[in-house]
């Protein structure tokens, strides 16, 4: 049985008692309309639960009694007005207490304002803010370029002070950490390619350009690219991360404090180990992607290894090879390079450590696309 707290407490909520009178419809309005009955989670639905009940044609003409309420505030007064469509209802009795805190509810309760519609002026706003982060991201950017320059000068001067230690570690967690996903990676592509590039060849009967094409695109493009992709979500990932949380756990303003420059100690390791690294693991992944389509090419088109070894030196140029491995240095600096510059950017809570991390990533893939499109047009037109 209900013990007489629970009456107590079911009396004390907030709700609505519809009777039928002589008159017509009467709805009582009892409990206690007060926000700190309101705001429990229970006593509000139920109560939003009977007011969505209420017939709206019948409730608009009935009668509504306020006067055996326990307590009235203006929350309680807001939702009574509210729901009778901010306007009065044809029949109220309330006591005079009661009317005055209506009467306050009524006179200050306004609709939203409609939001303006966008015109050429936010729109012009909006771009010009657009552009205004991005020259501000650049400057940021090309100041980090010219303290890793004087910082590299600083090194090859007094090369015993070097972070040395640092760099180990980075050429340590970056590049043979990464070994296995990016041969896994590396050899399904190849495996894929060669798949897809068999059922065209064979169409024509040109099997044996497949070790052309396959050598082309993996050794020139697809090589350097994916690993330097891997390592973006990878490493450069991991760079912001490291770098923005020192700026959470305020280690960027203790080294500052000390005299410790930000660029020599976390940028300048990163960057050389990120420019040793990425061209090793841009030949390793071509290398892998490379058996995949060896070991493919075997299977669908009946092309043996030892054909594709003996005609991939001729079908493949050795400039193609020193494009790619110029390009995985400039790959792997502008990695390093952007993983740092939005981990200093990162303010000191983690919503704007997951921003600066999600950017990073996003930036970084882009950037590197957007250069080996740049060197393939470059190249291209001095016949490399």
């Amino acid at each position: 049985m209900p013990s007489p707290e629970d009456d107590a407490a079911r009396e004390s909520a907030p709700h609505i008692d519809p009777q039928d009178t002589p008159e017509g419809a009467c709805y009582l309005v009892l409990g206690s309309w007060m926000a700190a009955e309101l705001t429990a989670q229970p006593a509000w639905q139920a109560l939003t639960l009977q007011l969505n009940a209420l017939n709206a044609a019948a409730a608009s003409t009935a009668l509504w009694d306020l006067r055996q309420i326990g307590q009235l505030d203006h929350l309680g007064a807001q939702v009574l007005w509210d729901h009778w469509g901010r306007q009065w209802p044809d029949k109220l009795e309330v006591l005079p207490p009661q009317r005055a805190v209506l009467d306050r509810v009524a006179q200050f309760s306004t609709d939203r304002p409609e939001p303006p519609a966008p015109g050429w002026r936010e729109s012009f706003l909006s771009l010009g803010e657009g552009v205004l982060q991005v020259v501000d991201h650049g400057a940021d950017l090309l100041a980090l370029v010219g303290r890793l320059l004087l910082n590299l000068i600083k090194l090859v001067r007094n090369p015993r002070e070097g972070p040395w230690r640092d760099l180990s570690g980075h050429l340590y967690h970056i590049g043979a950490t990464a070994l296995p996903i990016t041969a896994l990676v590396g050899f399904l592509i190849g495996v894929v390619l060669a798949y897809l590039i068999s059922q065209q060849l064979r169409q024509f009967g040109a099997d044996a350009f497949i070790v052309n094409i396959l050598g082309i695109s993996l050794i020139r493009e697809l090589g350097p690219v994916l690993a330097a992709i891997l390592i973006a979500g990878r490493s450069g990932s991991a760079i912001t991360a490291q770098i923005g949380v020192m700026r959470v756990t305020e280690e960027l303003d203790a080294m500052r404090v000390m005299g410790i420059a930000h660029s020599y100690r976390l940028v300048m390791p990163r960057a050389i180990a990120l420019a040793i690294v990425m061209p090793l693991i841009s030949v390793w992944t071509t290398i892998a992607a490379l058996l995949g389509g060896m070991l493919a090419a075997d299977l669908v088109m009946g092309v043996t290894p030892s054909f594709f070894l003996d005609a991939l030196p001729e079908a493949v140029d050795a400039a193609n090879l020193t494009l790619a491995t110029a390009k995985s240095v400039v790959f792997g600096v502008l990695i390093a390079l952007i993983g740092c510059h939005f981990g200093l950017r990162v303010k000191p809570n983690t919503e704007s450590l997951g921003q600066g991390t999600t950017a990073s990533v996003v930036t970084s893939i882009t950037v590197v696309i957007l250069v080996d499109a740049l060197f393939a047009v470059l190249f291209k037109s001095i016949g490399i």
